[in-house]
């Protein structure tokens, strides 16, 4: 697999500040273009040629030019992200499966030897009257119903795949279900994420509900320790902890995530395994989170966790239904609506650049 990255947008500040620290070791170039690094994967038969990596060329609809060209025995992609948490993104409204393997997509995802990113996102055509269907594959190759950051990076690459401007919206077919995004004019994303899923036996948990049919605020030995959680499914499982034994309030910067993170994943009472929040409550309406992935492990955010926490949170009475939380990658403006018991997410997804891989 031969693979070359093309940057062809406008990077945020801190990746401008790298490329200029970069670009002191290069003071030849009167562009901001690094040389073309060759090197070898870790695969059989394969090779990362990285290349024209520009940081001066605005992005233009016309870029889905590049992601359009049907060079044969040539994928082309685009990188984006959602606050950090970063997707590869394919086009392929062309066919029902996926053109990436679960396998290859974990060699994409390697972030030594690959493209790097969470996952691998596939925009495929819609079924049950949707207008898309969203698909990924996940770093470790397993497939998640579902992503919330990863779906407003799919808004915006469709957006781009169809010529798209103004405020629009369209339906997408999800392994959660009905997903609808909106992409505003800031260029933000608006996701209608659904209602939440509270039942203990469909989150899925093996803790005894002890509110109605939810697990609130239970008891959870891990490693030792006693946590208190509470469970919710955003159409992906989610174990959300605002306190320990001995901790009545965390302090989520303490947490050691790569320690905590996998033993709450593969903890024997989650039987889909599940996605991990930390959480700090800085105010009614202001939380802190730091979140270990299904499948991802520590990412900079999680869409669908910050959801699930808003609501964990609004559950055991900490905040309210309209919250801002803090992600390690930025923020998400979370509202629990109690009219109609959606959970909407608000945030940005921004191209970081396009590529091509042979097949």
């Amino acid at each position: 697999m031969a693979i070359a990255a093309t940057i062809s947008a406008p990077l945020t500040s801190p990746t401008r500040r790298t490329l200029a620290a970069v670009n002191t070791l290069f003071p030849h170039s009167s562009r901001s273009t690094l040389p073309t690094p060759q090197r070898a994967f870790k695969y059989p038969n394969s090779r990362l040629v990285a290349s024209s990596m520009s940081t001066d060329a605005p992005v233009k609809t016309s870029s889905a030019s590049f992601i359009h060209r049907g060079e044969a025995g040539f994928l082309h992609f685009a990188k984006y992200h959602g606050i950090g948490n970063d997707f590869i993104l394919i086009d392929n409204r062309d066919s029902s499966e996926p053109r990436v393997s679960p396998e290859k997509a974990v060699e994409l995802c390697d972030r030594n030897f690959g493209v790097g990113a969470d996952g691998v996102i596939f925009v495929l055509p819609g079924i049950n009257g949707t207008d898309y269907t969203m698909r990924i594959f996940n770093s470790d190759g397993s497939e998640p119903e579902m992503c919330g950051n990863g779906v407003r990076c799919f808004a915006k690459f469709v957006s781009q795949l169809e010529n798209l401007h103004g405020r629009h919206s369209f339906t997408i077919h999800t392994g959660a279900g009905l997903i609808i995004p909106e992409v505003l004019e800031d260029g933000n994303v608006r996701v209608d994420m659904g209602e939440p899923i509270l039942k203990a036996s469909e989150v899925p948990t093996k803790i005894p509900a002890n509110k109605d049919i939810a697990v609130v605020k239970s008891e959870l030995v891990v490693d030792g320790v006693i946590w208190h959680v509470t469970c919710v499914s955003m159409g992906n499982p989610h174990c959300i902890t605002f306190s320990r034994e001995g901790s009545q309030n965390l302090l989520v910067d303490e947490v050691n995530l790569a320690e905590i993170g996998p033993k709450f994943e593969h903890h024997e009472v989650f039987p889909a395994r599940t996605n991990t929040e930390f959480v700090q409550v800085l105010s009614n309406s202001h939380l802190k989170m730091r979140v270990w992935e299904r499948g991802a492990g520590a990412t900079l955010a999680c869409g669908t966790g910050a959801c699930a926490t808003v609501v964990a949170a609004v559950l055991e009475g900490r905040a309210g239904r309209k919250c801002t939380v803090d992600l390690s990658g930025g923020p998400l403006h979370i509202e629990w609506r109690e009219e109609d018991n959606h959970v909407y997410m608000t945030g940005p997804a921004d191209v970081v650049f396009y590529g091509s891989l042979t097949l």
